[in-house]
């Protein structure tokens, strides 16, 4: 089986994939499709499905990067490929250099995929409800901008990652996202149970990435919580009491 993905309409053209967990090689709660280099997965597996998934695209295993994420909003620019063991601390990267994918890996926040085709700078962000709140979104379009981009020429789609449905939140959350700025209370919705919201993380992110001067937003409407046999999720992890599990990968490049 190939590694499976779903691609983006308004990144056509681009090699991209938002991938599942379908296709790899991975076993038990990292079955199969496992992409993340920090869990506790075999790592010959991962290297594996990360192959596979480069294959899915049209690239080789080589020319993926990914980095530590670590739910900040610093940007790594990509010249060349970045070893495995070299990855840097960052929650997104950016590259103007064709056939370099940027790979981001979750299991329930946000990936997003950023491409401005007339300049040909592409990036890749991890947008948690932290690095979202902390600005990794606006981050990555002045990173952008810095390599010869424009705003109003940047699509951004933000993937499969957790919805409102499934998210629900306490009020610690909720009063970080609207410390200065109560307009974001359009993202939540009252909650199952007294005291707890629903959070819009999708919303959210491409509310942000409009807001910041992004020509083009689109969200794919895949919630990861809710399709265990499609995508891994750390939420329904912890709440069915279940152990290490994998992460999903998605990533981009310009044409090489």
């Amino acid at each position: 089986m190939t590694a499976e993905f779903l691609t983006a309409d308004p990144l056509s053209g681009l090699p991209h994939g938002f991938f599942t967990r379908r296709g790899g090689v991975s076993m038990g709660g990292f079955a199969s499709l496992n992409c993340s280099l920090s869990g506790q997965d075999d790592p010959g597996r991962v290297v594996i499905n990360r192959s596979r998934a480069m294959e899915a695209i049209g690239l080789s295993a080589a020319a993926l990067s990914s980095a530590y994420q670590v739910h900040g909003i610093e940007v790594a620019e990509v010249t060349a490929p970045i070893p495995n063991d070299a990855r840097p601390k960052a929650d997104a990267l950016v590259t103007r250099v064709p056939g370099l994918a940027l790979g981001i890996v979750t299991a329930d926040c946000g990936p997003v995929l950023f491409a401005d085709r007339k300049a040909g700078v592409v990036a890749g962000a991890h947008a948690g409800w932290r690095g979202a709140v902390a600005g990794v979104l606006e981050a990555v379009l002045e990173a952008m901008e810095k390599l010869g981009a424009q705003r109003a020429d940047i699509t951004a789609v933000v993937g499969p990652c957790i919805r409102q449905n499934s998210y629900e939140v306490g009020a610690d959350l909720r009063d970080a996202v609207l410390e200065g700025n109560e307009a974001a209370n359009r993202f939540f919705m009252s909650g199952r149970r007294p005291g707890h919201w629903q959070f819009d993380l999708p919303g959210y992110c491409a509310a942000r990435l409009v807001a910041a001067g992004a020509g083009l937003v689109g969200v794919i409407a895949a919630d990861t919580f809710a399709e265990p046999d499609r995508f891994f999720s750390h939420r329904r992890r912890t709440l069915n009491g279940e152990g290490p599990i994998g992460h999903q990968l998605s990533a981009i490049a310009l044409p090489g």
